[in-house]
């Protein structure tokens, strides 16, 4: 049974391999990920931890031994992580799960922790409309496709993708946009069916608001430029910024009320 003393904490968003800056923000990712195993009682990744990942199978990317190995310490240490691919590394599964001891999800899952029931996701294709994008990740993930990008050898594959990737990190709808969306066909129906929190990553803003009745919509944000994580401690969300040394600032909830279905 889970230490109901320690926090759950979330991430998501990284992109670990992109930008000339990345080697940079993986070593604050490191120095926050190794503080957690004194405090944490769960670890969740809500995607795109990296910029992409692509298990072959006789390699994997290389340049992310460290976070790697933060990960699976943390595991070593009694604390369990639960992985949610994301649109950027949705292609993860046995090397991650098998060497570093993750547990990976390739669609939501509801949990429950310090009594509050959370509906958790990366955030990608949930809300209505992008048609298109829903089919092309449809497509992607499909085994067949899997199969044939595995026969691309990783010297090409790997810079392809992430050179793809570049354009699948910018959004073009305002936010104000995104979070009706979300809150009309996300964030709604799951309240009414008994969630009382809702966490995604994949926007990149960090955002916590909270309704009348105490319920929680978080976003991650983005280790790209806001260095930001949840907190679940005694029944309660923190939204916080990441300083390195340790120290965090607080984003306060503002209130807000999901829009009609």
């Amino acid at each position: 049974m889970a230490d109901q003393s320690k926090g759950v904490y979330f991430i998501s968003d990284a992109h670990l391999g992109s930008g000339p800056d990345w080697p940079r923000r993986r070593d604050t990712l490191v120095e926050l990920i190794s503080s957690l195993a004194p405090r944490a009682s769960h670890l969740y990744v809500l995607g795109d931890l990296f910029d992409f990942w692509f298990e072959y199978r006789h390699a994997v990317p290389k340049g992310h031994f460290q976070v790697l190995r933060a990960l699976a310490d943390l595991v070593a240490s009694g604390v369990p992580i639960d992985y949610f691919g994301g649109n950027h590394d949705f292609w993860c599964g046995s090397y991650l799960e098998q060497e570093v001891g993750l547990i990976v999800h390739q669609q939501p899952a509801v949990v429950t922790h310090q009594g509050r029931r959370l509906f958790l996701a990366h955030g990608d294709g949930i809300a209505s409309g992008d048609r298109a994008y829903k089919l092309l990740k449809a497509v992607l993930r499909h085994p067949w496709a899997i199969a044939l990008y595995r026969m691309v050898h990783p010297d090409l594959g790997i810079p392809l993708a992430y050179r793809v990737s570049k354009t699948s990190r910018v959004h073009s709808l305002p936010i104000e946009v995104l979070l009706d969306r979300y809150g009309r066909h996300l964030v709604a129906p799951r309240f009414a069916a008994g969630d009382d929190a809702v966490v995604i990553g994949h926007v990149h803003s960090p955002i916590h608001l909270r309704d009348p009745q105490g319920r929680d919509f978080l976003i991650l944000g983005d280790w790209l430029e806001n260095f930001t994580y949840i907190r679940l401690e005694q029944g309660v969300f923190y939204l916080e910024r990441f300083v390195p040394g340790g120290a965090c600032e607080r984003i306060e909830p503002a209130p807000w009320s999901p829009p009609d279905r």
